[in-house]
């Protein structure tokens, strides 16, 4: 799954990009942007080490053009969209949003890109390695992920 959140840098926007595996909901890639368009969501899916897989979004525009369409067919991936109007369809990857910006970004309120930069690196690394989950048996993302593999 993959959507787009902006992120507050003092009195200005940057946008944040990720992609979320549903298995484990661990954020598998992600950028960060100071703006809203289609190379911040290309250069996301780019960043994507994976074999073939279903990529879900909603209907953004970054989302429907023919070369986010054709960037997904060279990576192996097949897109889904949202119905207009169906909000539910994100709820998981508008949660870690809301874990990222309470539990880090609201708290220590980057005043550039490059600090917003390394408190999504921190906070990510935190979310998929440590960040335990109830869905996942009381473990983070990558524990789930191995625990299984095992």
């Amino acid at each position: 799954m993959t959507d787009i959140t902006y992120v507050r840098i003092g009195h200005e926007f940057a946008y944040l990009s990720v992609v979320m595996d549903l298995y484990n909901n661990e954020i598998v890639s992600w950028e960060l942007s100071e703006r809203n368009d289609l190379k911040l969501v290309t250069d996301t899916v780019k960043r994507l080490q994976c074999g073939p897989a279903l990529l879900h979004s909603d209907q953004g525009f970054q989302y429907t053009t023919q070369s986010y369409a054709k960037l997904l067919e060279e990576k192996g991936l097949t897109g889904s969209h949202s119905r207009r109007g169906n909000c539910f369809d994100n709820a998981c990857v508008e949660s870690f949003f809301s874990h990222l910006k309470t539990e880090k970004l609201y708290l220590e309120k980057p005043q550039n890109l490059e600090e917003a930069r390394v408190q999504i690196t921190e906070y990510i690394s935190f979310y998929n390695k440590e960040r335990f989950q109830n869905k996942l048996g009381n473990l983070s993302p990558i524990e789930f992920r191995e625990k299984v593999a095992a």
